[in-house]
Parts: C-alpha cells; sequence; structure tokens
C-alpha cells in the first residue's frame, strides 16, 4: 500500500467526525455509549456533506452509532453511495468515564487524566488504551482504501478520540505523540494522502474543501 513511487494510487481518506450531541454539549464523556445527534449536530452534518460531495467519494464506511450513523447517511443520501458501518470505528471504550463530565473526570480521575495528557499509556478509566484503538481502526481503514480505484477518495465516519489515533498510526507517530494532532471540531474532518514515503497529513479539523499547496514545501 505504501511502496515506491510506481505503487503510489494517489489515493485520499477523509477522516469525518460526527455532529454534535447532547452530551458534547455538557462535555460529557461519550465513549462508547449511544447518544444520538442534537437538531444542530443533524444540521451540521447536512451542510458538511454538501461540501464533502464535491469531493466525489468512492466510498463510505463509518462506525455503527447512532450519531456517527447518522452523519454518514447524510453524505450517503447526496452521492448516493452505500454506507458500511463497522463497529471497530467506534470511539475509545473508556469504562467509569463514559457518562462523566469533564471536570467529574478531573475531580475524580485527576492523576490517570494527567496522565494520558503526558502521553503515558493510560486505560481511561479501565477501558482501551489508544494503540488498541488503533490497531481495531486503522486495518479497517486501511482494508477500504486498498478497494478504491486510483486517486479514489474513501470517507470515514467516526469519533475525535478514534480518528486521532487511527492518523497517529497511519502516518507512523509514536503513539506518545497522538495527542499533539489535537481534537476535531463537531462535523470537521482531516484529510491524507497518499505520497512515495506512505500517507501525508494535508488538512486537519478543516471545515471547508482542501486547497491546494502552493509553495516551497509541496
Amino acid at each position: 500500500m505504501n511502496g515506491d513511487a510506481g505503487a503510489v494510487r494517489d489515493r485520499k481518506i477523509v477522516l469525518w467526525r460526527h455532529g454534535q450531541t447532547e452530551w458534547n454539549l455538557q462535555r460529557r464523556f461519550q465513549g462508547t455509549t449511544d447518544i444520538a445527534l442534537t437538531e444542530e449536530g443533524l444540521a451540521q452534518a447536512r451542510r458538511a456533506a454538501r461540501l464533502l460531495a464535491a469531493l466525489r467519494p468512492d466510498a463510505i464506511i463509518a462506525s455503527d452509532l447512532r450519531r456517527t450513523a447518522a452523519t454518514a447517511a447524510e453524505l450517503a443520501a447526496v452521492t448516493g453511495l452505500g454506507v458500511r458501518h463497522d463497529e471497530a470505528l467506534r470511539e475509545t471504550y473508556a469504562g467509569v468515564w463514559q457518562g462523566l463530565t469533564h471536570d467529574e473526570i478531573l475531580e475524580r480521575y485527576g492523576e490517570q487524566y494527567a496522565a494520558w495528557k503526558r502521553g503515558e499509556p493510560v486505560r481511561r478509566g479501565g477501558g482501551e488504551l489508544e494503540t488498541e484503538v488503533a490497531e481495531r481502526a486503522a486495518p479497517v481503514v486501511e482494508r477500504s482504501v486498498d478497494k478504491l480505484p486510483d486517486g479514489g477518495t474513501l470517507v470515514v465516519v467516526s469519533h475525535g478520540g478514534t480518528i486521532r489515533t487511527t492518523i497517529g498510526r497511519l502516518i507512523g507517530l509514536p503513539p506518545n505523540t497522538w495527542e499533539a494532532l489535537g481534537g476535531l471540531s463537531n462535523c470537521c474532518w482531516s484529510v491524507l494522502g497518499e505520497t512515495p514515503r506512505g500517507w501525508r497529513l494535508l488538512e486537519h479539523n478543516a471545515g471547508s474543501l482542501p486547497e491546494p499547496v502552493l509553495g516551497d514545501d509541496d
């Protein structure tokens, strides 16, 4: 997949976070809890879908949770593509953290939270390691990309933590640096492009279509 220059097929991966939920507004850790979109979240998905349709995606895959399935359905509606759902694209399972607000996590599990922010391998709330999330999600993305035509585009509809860890794995960053990628806003996306040296991060937390890089770093 990431071979020499002659093998590069110029494919792209768009990793799209779901729209707003009530728990997002409350800063409540969702994890694998199945929370629906708000009306605003659905409107965000519709707006973003109209933009992403202009990229003429070839395939859409999505987490099977309601917030991602509803987001993906908006892009399917404007492109005519089907959506393949896979539970491996779900958000990080975070055990007892799930359902707690950010302030409650800091109050009850402050040391664990601080260790995670330092880049240490932490099972937040007794749940998954970030590397385990990447190990289940990244292969699903890679298998889907392998089915694309040359120059094709895959849209992956998932969750903020899962997208960050998947990007980190695909572009070869050490796991303790994945947090440097930062979070994604609701219904924003990141874009990876295929190069002779592997996948390259072209856009991160974007809300408009990618523009060509015109400069010395191209």
